[in-house]
């Protein structure tokens, strides 16, 4: 037999939060997924530049016009209004050097009209940012659904949607989209004008490119639907619902992200595109597309005219793909 142990009391009446004391007595907190994710994407300054620049761009465009703030009446002019007594009538180009430029008119004159470039760039924000983000939302949520169903019931499903996305992702979108924009009317579904070719333009975008994201969304959906945690509830009685809902797509939620980050960009370029092409929104409705259509015939004399719009979308193109990469590499670091 044995003597007992002297274990002294200041031990025994130790509190448990005692053992967690670090250096300097500071106590040892964990980290949860999401701030570990954080602390990886403040160490991308790439990422960090690009999230600001979006965030000031969105900013912009919602605080553009009033009611919300009127930053092109405090800048500039309204983008619609000529100022035909600023333009050289021999030459249609902007008076002044560089096209312009002043402090009233921080960037310069359109030729012939003398329309405010910074007003209008603006302004087109509006349009390219808010196809984008609405194409993107119904790319998403169509995506996900479709790809969660896919690979979580599998079978007949799996095998149907599948071949849906085999069929979507072969249609020749550009070309679909040019026929069905330019057929537009002026009036339908209630909506006239640009509000009717946006949301047309909108739902172009979103329905036809929802098989990306489904595919992601389906392999992944495939390798969380054998782990432990879903069979655990199935044997606790849970329903195919409960657990798609409340167990699987919580762990999407990561990958779903990084993909709708860098899919904003790509949408931003198609809706350029269409209004490059002349089917995007109708003057004198400003658009980053249409203002680089209208600059190919000017861009011998007012060069500027041609530089501005297809610099706002390469930066804003730029700081999205800057963003979407760092919330990559944040939240799985082994697609390094």
């Amino acid at each position: 037999m044995t003597a007992p142990l002297d274990v002294p009391d200041a031990a025994m009446e130790a509190k448990p939060e005692s053992v967690l004391e670090g250096v300097g007595g500071k106590a040892i907190e964990g980290r949860s997924l999401g701030q570990i994710a954080w602390m990886r994407l403040k160490r991308d300054k790439a990422a960090i530049i690009g999230a600001f620049v979006v965030v000031f761009l969105t900013l912009v465009a919602i605080f553009a016009e009033r009611p919300f703030g009127g930053l092109i009446a405090l800048f500039g002019d309204s983008p619609n209004i000529p100022n035909n007594d600023l333009i050289d009538p021999m030459t249609s180009a902007p008076m002044g050097a560089w096209g312009g430029i002043s402090l009233e008119h921080p960037f310069g004159l359109e030729p012939v009209n003398g329309r405010d470039i910074f007003a209008r760039i603006i302004s087109g924000a509006q349009i390219s940012l808010l196809v984008a983000f609405l194409a993107t939302l119904l790319s998403v949520v169509l995506g996900s659904l479709m790809g969660v169903l896919a690979g979580f019931f599998g079978g007949w499903v799996d095998t149907l949607i599948s071949r849906a996305m085999d069929v979507f992702l072969a249609f020749p979108l550009l070309l679909f989209a040019i026929a069905i924009v330019g057929a537009v009317p002026d009036q339908a579904l209630g909506l006239k004008g640009n509000a009717l070719r946006i949301a047309v333009i909108v739902f172009i975008i979103g329905f036809f490119n929802w098989p990306y994201i489904a595919r992601i969304v389906r392999g992944q959906t495939l390798s969380l639907r054998e782990r432990e945690f879903v069979d655990a509830a199935r044997s606790l009685g849970a329903r195919n619902g409960y657990i798609i809902f409340r167990e699987v797509f919580p762990n999407l939620v990561a990958p779903i992200l990084v993909y709708a980050t860098l899919l904003i960009p790509s949408n931003i370029l198609f809706e350029a595109a269409l209004s490059f092409l002349g089917v995007g929104v109708n003057e004198p409705q400003a658009s980053w597309g249409g203002m680089l259509t209208t600059a190919v015939t000017y861009y011998t004399i007012a060069p500027h005219f041609m530089i501005v719009p297809g610099l706002a979308i390469f930066i804003t193109v730029m700081a999205f793909n800057l963003l979407g990469d760092g919330l990559r590499d944040a939240l799985d670091p082994r697609a390094r």
